[in-house]
């Protein structure tokens, strides 16, 4: 059992997309998941915790709906604008962090804002196995079924090793200072990054992986959301 004292740590949330796939009439983190939104499910696993130092969640500046949220007043969260891509709205809440006067060798956890499945469980276990490493890591998941590899007319090329391959979820979990300066030399170099993990990546380091449960699902689909509403016990629509 890890006895290490959970590190304080800030949260980023990126939170300036649209969602498209939801074909919904609003960004999927504000779709209705019981009595509150996914969003803001997303946001109580964190403030929920005693070691957060403080949020920081970044929307498009014309969001209409965030101000309507009740913890939109929590004094514990800032908002800052959101970028195009999910690294410059990562890199605008970093900027703020160091603005604010936070260390640069303070831990940040970064959380899609449409992943509100994540358990006080798998955030601790992150914390916990993560406080001492000398780079950082993330959650993640194995692959379970067989992977294949397609040619550009849909068939397959190649069976691939699955023992090799895991899907990378979040929270991703780094130092402030490393991950600003990974992130803002790659959009120097023009470096498509996918997720905090490829910017350090990139960067030359090698982010460790912490098996986390396999329900702390992204919702990227309809059928996605009503999976958790399911799951959690309330009606469809909920």
């Amino acid at each position: 059992m890890n006895l290490i004292p959970l590190p304080e740590f800030w949260a980023v949330i990126p939170a300036a997309g649209v969602g498209a796939r939801m074909r919904a009439d609003r960004p999927k983190q504000y779709l209705r998941l019981g009595e509150r939104t996914v969003l803001e499910h997303t946001l109580g696993c964190f403030l929920g915790h005693p070691t957060l130092k403080g949020l920081v969640v970044c929307l498009a500046e014309d969001d209409p709906w965030w101000p309507g949220l009740a913890c939109a007043g929590d004094p514990r969260i800032a908002r800052v604008a959101g970028g195009c891509e999910r690294a410059d709205s990562v890199l605008n809440g970093l900027l703020h962090l160091l603005e604010l006067g936070a260390d640069e060798h303070d831990w940040v956890l970064v959380h899609d804002a449409a992943r509100p499945n994540l358990s006080r469980e798998d955030l601790d276990l992150l914390l916990g196995e993560l406080a001492e490493d000398p780079v950082g890591g993330l959650l993640a998941v194995p692959a379970r079924d067989t992977l294949k590899r397609v040619g550009k007319d849909g068939r397959v090329r190649e069976t691939v090793d699955r023992s090799v391959i895991w899907q990378a979820y979040t929270p991703q979990m780094f130092r402030l200072g490393a991950l600003h300066r990974s992130l803002a030399d790659a959009r120097v170099s023009r470096v498509a990054i996918t997720d905090e993990a490829s910017a350090l990546e990139w960067a030359g380091q090698a982010p460790r992986l912490v098996e986390g449960r396999a329900d702390n699902l992204k919702i990227t689909r309809p059928e996605d959301l009503e999976w958790l509403r399911q799951r959690w016990g309330l009606g469809s629509g909920d």
